[in-house]
């Protein structure tokens, strides 16, 4: 049984108006029905609304119901949705696309888990690759204590099922705030260096705190 026991952390800076009062949340509904439309304005009101009820769920309901809710939107490559070949979108941008690769799916629940109150310790974004594709792909990985088995959330498989279950996964590197780190032995991680070196990843949180938004080079409406 693989068992994936990483103690990673990422920090992440939030965005003043996810934790705003009814009119900051207004207005940023109303930018994102002027940049996308009053379909996407929707589906940021619903998620919205999740993370205002999820906040007194258990965490394996937040974990259930926060994956379902992102494995809603529809997959795409990053070349159809954003014109580019590997684009890390925030999750506002991602349901304002209604379309996004496994990072981005990924990215939007991490995010919003962590506004849900689950802390970093128990949660890594992991790089892995999809053994039956043969592609990179990434996960969430959620930990009920440092030294549980973690549980996988996925767009690929949308069950949640324990790491052990996921021989179809192989880890390649895990990241945090400061740090990267390589997968060189089963359930072991070496230091690689800065995370700096992930540039997507700079860019992503730059982004989502100076709440930037992209357009996408298509309508994703269907």
């Amino acid at each position: 049984m693989r068992i994936w026991t990483w103690l990673l952390v990422v920090v992440v800076s939030w965005p003043l108006w996810l934790v705003a009062l009814d009119d900051e949340l207004e207005a940023m509904a109303t930018k994102v029905r002027e940049f996308y439309g009053q379909r996407a304005e929707q589906r940021v009101r619903s998620w919205r609304q999740l993370v205002s009820e999820g906040l007194d769920w258990s965490e394996q309901q937040k974990l259930e119901r926060v994956n379902a809710f992102f494995n809603q939107l529809q997959f795409l490559d990053d070349i159809d949705v954003w014109g580019q070949e590997d684009y890390w979108a925030t999750p506002v941008e991602f349901l304002g696309a209604n379309a996004g690769d496994c990072d981005d799916f990924s990215i939007g629940k991490y995010f919003t888990l962590r506004e849900l109150g689950i802390d970093d310790s128990k949660m890594r974004l992991v790089y892995v690759n999809a053994l039956e594709y043969q592609q990179f792909h990434m996960v969430v990985a959620y930990y009920a204590t440092p030294s549980s088995e973690p549980v996988i959330l996925d767009n690929i498989n949308p069950t949640i099922l324990p790491a052990g279950r996921r021989g179809d996964l192989q880890p390649i590197y895990s990241f945090n705030g400061e740090h990267l780190w390589l997968m060189k032995e089963k359930g072991r991680g070496q230091l690689a260096g800065k995370a700096s070196r992930l540039k997507l990843w700079n860019d992503l949180r730059e982004r989502w705190r100076l709440n930037e938004l992209r357009k996408p080079i298509a309508n994703f409406e269907y």
